[in-house]
């Protein structure tokens, strides 16, 4: 039956070591850790399908492919991501993408009576100017950062379609907003990157070429929040089987470091001998961003992972093949 609603009561614990799973995205950074995650826990009926296989943003095709699996339980963790760069130059692409993508898998998830779905999206969803740490309720109170608003906007929607298919066809679909993400399968383009993959690579590369310094934008003094990719997942599995209310959920690691002390650690992390310069005529970015996590900490979940050890395994994992 179309949208079949599973009360909070009896959701708990549901999700079977046989049920089928389908992860959406499961060759992207969130959706792999997911996936080892399940694979890890015992989880043995995972479906999954690459984006040359599957076009996500093709309706008919995802509404077949749910017809044909009937998966029991939805992770969505696809979705067409970028740096400040690619946001700003394919803003058109950002938005119809990633509404094709959510819309057609949470939709085929109703049609086909999906138990429970949790949809993923960022933290860039809040307002610019938003009061720090940003809470859940700080949504829609203002405006967005121009550079990622239509991704921003794409999740939103996100958002608020799990909610509306939640009220009015009793679907159990819920929303989870994680913070900035570093771990296996990120991504090291220094083009595109994000802050941490883009020192690492930065300050590695420095170091084989035995340079005398690395070069920093701004002044080193924003503040920022990272989580390390197997404690999302971590989140991901405890969410999808223990949460199960309307509206969006943080998910964070409740600590920040400033861009200086990131780019210390990582200085360290890699072993670079030289100096850190810092181009303070280049912008620095907000000053603080930080979760509000009391939600999903009263629940009982807490990242496991610290930043510094975080980043020692990725490093150690990822550039002794990157050269």
């Amino acid at each position: 039956m179309p949208g079949m609603y599973l009360s909070s009561s009896t959701i708990d614990s549901l999700m079977e070591k046989n049920s089928k799973i389908y992860i959406a995205g499961h060759r992207g950074m969130v959706g792999s850790a997911i996936k080892r995650k399940l694979e890890d826990s015992g989880f043995t009926n995972l479906v999954c399908r690459t984006s040359a296989e599957l076009d996500l943003r093709n309706q008919a095709s995802v509404n077949v492919f749910f017809e044909q699996e009937r998966p029991e339980y939805v992770f969505l963790a696809a979705a067409k991501v970028g740096g400040i760069l690619a946001n700003n130059t394919y803003k058109a692409e950002f938005l119809y993408d990633n509404l094709m993508i959510q819309n057609n898998i949470i939709d085929a998830s109703y049609r086909q009576g999906v138990k429970k779905l949790l949809f993923l999206g960022s933290s860039c969803i809040y307002p610019k100017l938003a009061p720090q740490p940003m809470k859940e309720d700080a949504l829609l109170t203002g405006l967005l950062e121009p550079t990622n608003e239509p991704y921003a906007i794409a999740k939103i929607a996100g958002i608020k379609m799990c909610d509306a298919y939640r009220a009015q066809y009793g679907c159990n679909f819920i929303s989870a907003m994680p913070t900035n993400l570093y771990g296996p399968n990120d991504n090291y383009d220094l083009n595109n990157s994000h802050v941490l993959p883009a020192l690492l690579r930065k300050f590695h590369e420095a170091k084989l070429n035995n340079e005398q310094f690395v070069e920093i934008w701004g002044t080193g003094s924003p503040l920022r929040e990272f989580l390390h990719v197997d404690d999302l997942a971590e989140a991901c599995v405890f969410l999808m089987e223990h949460y199960n209310e309307s509206g969006h959920i943080n998910v964070g690691s409740g600590t920040e470091i400033s861009i200086k002390g990131l780019a210390e650690m990582i200085k360290e992390v890699t072993g670079f001998e030289g100096e850190l310069k810092w181009d303070a005529s280049k912008p620095d970015g907000t000053p603080r961003k930080l979760m509000d996590n009391t939600k999903i900490n009263n629940l009982g979940w807490r990242p496991q992972i610290e930043l510094r050890d975080g980043v020692k395994q990725v490093y150690a994992e990822t550039f002794t093949t990157l050269v």
